[in-house]
């Protein structure tokens, strides 16, 4: 008889770990596809044509007017090329989805999914005020018109950078 039980508890204990499981993935795969249609949105909203940098502020220092008259264009190949007419700075762009698996577990010791976002992340090599932008940025919005980013404080000094383009 205690066989019939070990038996009866071992078929539950393997259909409670499926169901939750089952749960867990599903939210996972939800989620993860909404990350990645949000990533192509603004992958095309971006590509969408010329746009200017009308808000930029670094380490709680607003460096707007070292951008005035450019017009940035977010190129499919990944480049990003910024143009005010007489000079061309060329960087690079991409939007991806970090899972923060490097730095976000509980106290378990157990990876946080539910904190994966999508980063923007532009790359110049100089002139230095264009290096400024380098940045794996978060999102704080995006429109047809605006995309709005956002940097929290890496170096420690408690600022946090911020970034907008629009049309």
């Amino acid at each position: 008889m205690n066989k019939h039980f070990l038996k009866i508890g071992f078929l539950a204990a393997i259909l409670l770990s499926t169901a939750c499981t089952s749960d867990s993935e599903n939210d996972d795969t939800t989620n993860l596809a909404q990350l990645q249609a949000d990533v192509e949105e603004l992958t095309q909203t971006a590509r969408s044509g010329e746009w200017t940098i009308t808000n930029f502020v670094d380490d709680g220092a607003d460096e707007t007017t070292d951008f005035a008259g450019y017009d940035f264009t977010f190129n499919p190949d990944g480049s990003l090329v910024a143009d005010n007419g007489t000079s061309t700075v060329v960087g690079t762009w991409s939007i991806t989805i970090d899972d923060h698996s490097s730095d976000d577990s509980d106290d378990d010791g157990m990876n946080d999914d539910d904190d994966d976002e999508i980063e923007f992340n532009i790359f110049f090599a100089s002139p230095q005020s264009f290096n400024e932008l380098s940045e794996d940025w978060d999102i704080i919005s995006f429109s047809s018109e605006t995309i709005q980013l956002i940097d929290d404080d890496d170096d420690g000094d408690g600022t946090t950078d911020l970034l907008t383009f629009e049309k």
